[in-house]
């Protein structure tokens, strides 16, 4: 129903989190090259547990190979430095969700090719740099199953 697109992730615990996240909601996960680490991490496979195999899980090289193969109905890109919250636009099936490495986020020349209502942010109080990477991509794409009825869950 939705995708969710890491580019250049850094820490395998958080792709770990976000592949079980994805298995359990059915949503397709798409990790960007480089990667900082190795699929076979022992840390990514702890927090990934036994999901990997039921995830829909990609690898590319570039970002635009992603989302050449993809081809999303919509295309979000989060950031701390966009003025729209995260729950305000409406999400449709095949909505894809593109969040930057950890350290940095998205680089520049990302976010510079995307139009400003395509930005989407988490709000958090005024002095905060970040959320945790898995943190944010849970709220949103919980956001986005929610405004779809959890189409495909049980509940």
């Amino acid at each position: 129903m939705f995708d969710v697109i890491l580019y250049e992730p850094e820490i395998p615990p958080n792709t770990g989190n976000i592949i079980r996240l994805t298995a359990n909601m059915g949503a397709g996960l798409h990790l960007v090259q480089p990667l900082a680490f190795d699929l076979d991490d022992k840390k990514l496979r702890r927090a990934g547990l036994d999901y990997r195999e039921w995830a829909r899980l990609q690898v590319h090289v570039s970002l635009d190979e992603c989302l050449q193969a993809l081809r999303p109905v919509q295309l979000f890109a989060l950031t701390t430095k966009a003025a729209r919250v995260y729950s305000e636009p409406p999400f449709v099936p095949g909505t894809a969700f593109l969040f930057g490495p950890e350290s940095r986020g998205l680089p520049g020349s990302v976010l510079d090719a995307m139009p400003v209502s395509s930005k989407l942010r988490v709000p958090m109080v005024a002095e905060s740099r970040s959320l945790n990477l898995s943190n944010t991509v849970a709220v949103v794409l919980y956001e986005a199953w929610r405004q779809n009825g959890f189409s495909g869950g049980v509940r």
